[in-house]
């Protein structure tokens, strides 16, 4: 056996059709051979020079697979076989005497660990990294203006929440059900297409729903608010905003679960981790821009000119997201292209058959479900859900209802929401530097274990009966905030993780569903706060919080510690593994 593997070996490595084979070294190191010698196996080399290699077929990818030529055991050490036979040189290889070697290798680099570390940290397509950012930004700053527009009209409209809480629920109903559905068919459907039709149902649905208020606010009388939410505007509002929502949504998922990855690189970690960073810190920078632009505007001037000026807003956004699709697909070298077969089509049509809308979407979330649960990153995009449930020690209504109540300082509750938009920028900058230095397996454990810890602290202040008082409350607010660092760093990671173990071609089905069962753990926690409404049942909401989080950061860690094949095979190159193989 030992005399064929060496065979078939000698003979792999002297096709020059054979493909350039990656091997695991000791260590960090990569090995890249260059055949130059003629195909067969009857054209055997009797002397070469290799000195200190070891190959291990175990490592090698379905990707590099070998094609027609046999298999070789596994750890099959060249450098130690003798070769003995008529067809053969009888003589041992000369492995140690370069003069005498006519090598038929070309020199075999192996890149240092500070190249593979510069490799790791520069995008495949830089320029195309650059355009994905600018589109980004100008479609999310729109975004999170309505965001922020339609709730404020509404309350300026009428004194109840229960309008802007209708819409509420039935957007966060509608990506529970839709999101599977929209993820299975942007993973059939070519991406350029899928994006620009998601941008015209998304400003089309915007212009819809800013219409039908600005018709409220010049037509509607003082009504009671079921003859408000029961008038053909409002309902016309409600699925306006459903479906708006829902495609925002999954224009958010493809652009960072597929399309950052294929202009990052799947196999440049640091250089992802960087681009997923800069996509979070362009999405709180829209959220508060958004926000305060929208505000400033309700100071200066009536709500129907602040919504048309938002409606011209939404207007020039279509043609300039449409653009900035065509520049990132092409300056990036056409990556974003995807040839479709007619199976794909036909799936394509059968989704969009709006007789078979409701068959469709269960058939959806049963597929998705079922795709969803086989992921070997489950736990960690489960993670991500848990900590959705985490609703009152966190910066948000309830816990502005809790401060209030207390009689805080409105002063006090601003710079606390400001501060926790800090610490959520702050931590985009963490999340990348922990990734280069522990990888991103430890730095998401990292993130996870640092918002469960504070978090404890800031239930035992508040349960202490304290926070009344000025020093306990300011531990108890600084806690949640620093909270935030822990929370968007475990974020920004536990994406990269998904986004490094979810195969391409399932990555917006993917994606959706995580998105669609974080709306129905969001949707739980609002039907919790309603039946626990009183501000004294605060505490029974807190602990419902935090065992989420602990929840997520156990699961976590229980997944790293008890790792699969599949899974170290994943994540053959991050430290923690690297580590336990010595």
């Amino acid at each position: 056996m030992g005399m064929l593997a060496a065979a078939a070996a000698s003979a792999f490595f002297a096709s020059p059709q054979a493909p350039s084979v990656r091997r695991r070294l000791s260590g960090a190191w990569t090995l890249r051979l260059r055949p130059t010698a003629s195909p067969g196996l009857h054209n055997f080399v009797p002397k070469c020079y290799i000195t200190n290699v070891e190959v291990d077929v175990n490592t090698v990818s379905k990707e590099e697979a070998f094609d027609d030529h046999p298999s070789f055991p596994p750890r099959c050490s060249i450098p130690v076989v003798d070769l003995r036979g008529d067809v053969l040189d009888s003589s041992p290889f000369p492995l140690h005497d370069r003069a005498s070697c006519p090598s038929s290798f070309e020199e075999l680099p192996v890149l240092s660990e500070g190249e593979q570390h510069t490799l790791a940290s520069t995008p495949a397509h830089p320029a195309g990294l650059y355009a994905l950012y600018a589109s980004y930004l100008f479609g999310n700053l729109v975004e999170q203006l309505w965001n922020f527009a339609w709730p404020a009209a509404l309350s300026i409209l009428h004194p109840s929440l229960l309008p802007v809480a209708i819409v509420g629920f039935f957007t966060k109903l509608s990506v529970f059900i839709g999101a599977p559905i929209v993820g299975k068919l942007m993973d059939h459907f070519p991406r350029i297409p899928m994006y620009t039709a998601l941008n015209a149902v998304q400003v089309a649905t915007q212009l819809i729903s800013a219409a039908t208020v600005m018709y409220a606010l010049k037509n509607l009388s003082h009504a009671s608010t079921t003859a408000l939410v029961l008038r053909p505007w409002f309902i016309a509002l409600v699925a306006a905003g459903a479906i708006e929502r829902l495609a925002g949504l999954a224009l958010g998922v493809s652009m960072e679960r597929d399309w950052v990855v294929l202009l990052a690189g799947t196999n440049r970690p640091v250089a992802l981790a960087q681009a997923n960073a800069v996509l979070n810190r362009l999405d709180l920078l829209c959220e508060t821009v958004g926000a305060s632009v929208f505000g400033l505007l309700l100071t200066k001037y009536h709500p129907v000119t602040c919504l048309k000026v938002a409606c011209g807003l939404m207007i020039c956004s279509f043609p300039v997201l449409v653009l900035l699709g065509q520049i990132i697909n092409r300056v990036s070298c056409h990556a974003l292209d995807s040839s479709r077969t007619a199976t794909d089509e036909s799936i394509c049509i059968d989704l969009l058959d709006v007789r078979k809308i409701v068959q469709n979407s269960f058939s959806a979330i049963k597929h998705g479900w079922n795709e969803y649960k086989q992921q070997t990153v489950l736990p960690a995009s489960a993670a991500t859900v848990f900590l959705n449930f985490n609703v009152a020690l966190a910066p948000g209504a309830i816990m502005t209802a809790l401060l209030m109540h207390r009689g805080v300082s409105p002063s006090i509750v601003g710079a606390f929401s400001g501060l926790c938009s800090i610490m959520g920028l702050v931590a985009t900058f963490i999340s990348s530097s922990l990734v280069k230095r522990v990888g991103i397996l430890k730095a998401g454990a990292a993130g996870l274990i640092f918002q469960a810890s504070l978090l404890s602290v800031a239930l035992t202040v508040y349960w202490a009966g304290s926070i009344s008082h000025r020093t306990p409350l300011l531990i108890f607010l600084a806690s949640i905030a620093l909270s935030r660092l822990g929370h968007m760093s475990y974020d920004v990671v536990g994406t990269q993780i998904v986004q490094t173990g979810v195969p391409a071609s399932k990555a917006n089905l993917i994606g959706g569903m995580e998105v669609s069962i974080a709306s129905l753990a969001e949707l739980v926690m609002l039907a919790m706060a309603i039946i626990a409404n009183d501000v004294s049942n605060f505490g029974f909401l807190a602990i419902l919080s935090l065992s989420s989080v602990a929840g997520a950061a156990w699961m976590f860690c229980r997944w790293l510690t008890n790792p699969t094949d599949e899974q170290r095979e994943l994540f053959m190159f991050d430290p923690l593994y690297q580590v336990q193989a010595m």
